[in-house]
């Protein structure tokens, strides 16, 4: 499920497949779609006072469509055969990163958002590859739009402990005949983590911090691979951590959320210091925390239940 906040709706997608939108105001479905896929990782965005579906399939093809409407506008095969799990736009929407992370030896795709909302029958959606391979986790850098980082696979070991980071600059190329995508590597540095590392989460804070989770354990760097500090606050795995220009917060499967600010250190400069500890209720009655969301007063977080019913617990700031 997603939420189109400039149309006010919400789309939604079953195990079959199917793709229905509603209006968040009356609740009334206005539009559906079928994908024809038991598995739908879906994005929504905005460009030119539209928006825009973009629904990665388990067959490995990233479908466009119209919001609300779910009128089909383009159709890229990604990584064939494989699910599209990684799916991601850039701060200015002009580019959409899709992969998988079900095959180490595939490389992520970097597209052209113009070449698939408004697609040419003449020539085929604008896409490049990434120069790496089995891509674990990315993100776009906030206030650099076309700046890439990605957790990815170092050379050709498909180990959970050897992780590399690298940072890309995406530019579009144009000649008299055509444009043609461009990613040129500008850093890269091997990552340390301890324990098993298959999960990796990454967020982008300005641009040049970096926002690592893996396992327990959440670090920051700088786009140049230097250490800003480190934390090992949690019992068991963090599932998903939330990272604006106030805060990081961090929600694990011990039921508890970590809250560290971000501060300025006349010595070491940007730097994280933990400052709340949140429970979210008792093991008998949940699995753990799945999810986790923020802005500058609020926390909303999902609880997985043992029961099937899970719950949105919500947390404000005072003043």
């Amino acid at each position: 499920m997603v939420a189109d906040g400039r149309q006010g709706g919400v789309i939604t997608s079953d195990s079959t497949g199917l793709l229905k939108a509603w209006d968040g105001q009356s609740g009334q479905e206005i539009s559906f779609y079928s994908s024809a896929s038991p598995q739908c990782t879906l994005l929504t965005y905005s460009m030119d006072g539209s928006s825009f579906l973009s629904v990665g399939t388990s067959q490995g093809s990233v479908h466009t469509l119209s919001s609300p409407s779910l009128s089909k506008l383009s159709s890229l095969v990604v990584c064939d055969t494989f699910k599209v799990n990684l799916l991601l736009a850039s701060p200015d929407k002009k580019w959409i990163l899709a992969g998988t992370k079900g095959n180490m030896d595939m490389s992520p795709k970097v597209v052209s958002s113009q070449s698939v909302t408004s697609p040419s029958e003449e020539e085929d959606p604008l896409c490049q590859c990434l120069p790496v391979s089995g891509c674990s986790a990315a993100t776009f850098l906030p206030s650099l739009p076309a700046r890439l980082a990605t957790v990815h696979c170092k050379d050709h070991s498909h180990t959970h402990h050897n992780k590399v980071l690298s940072v890309f600059d995406i530019i579009i190329k144009k000649t008299r005949f055509k444009s043609e995508i461009q990613v040129e590597q500008v850093e890269k540095f091997e990552l340390v983590f301890e324990g098993r590392t298959s999960d990796i989460l990454l967020e982008g804070k300005g641009s040049s911090t970096l926002v690592i989770a893996a396992h327990r354990e959440l670090k920051v760097y700088t786009v140049k691979g230097e250490l800003i500090c480190s934390f090992k606050d949690h019992t068991e795995p963090i599932c998903s951590i939330c990272v604006d220009s106030f805060r990081v917060v961090t929600a694990s499967r011990d039921l508890s959320l970590r809250v560290l600010t971000w501060k300025t250190d006349r010595d070491k400069g940007l730097t994280l210091e933990s400052r709340y500890h949140l429970l979210g209720g008792s093991h008998s009655m949940s699995r753990g925390f799945s999810n986790v969301v923020c802005d500058y007063s609020t926390i909303v977080a999902s609880v997985e239940a043992v029961d099937g019913k899970d719950v949105l617990k919500a947390y404000s700031f005072n003043s």
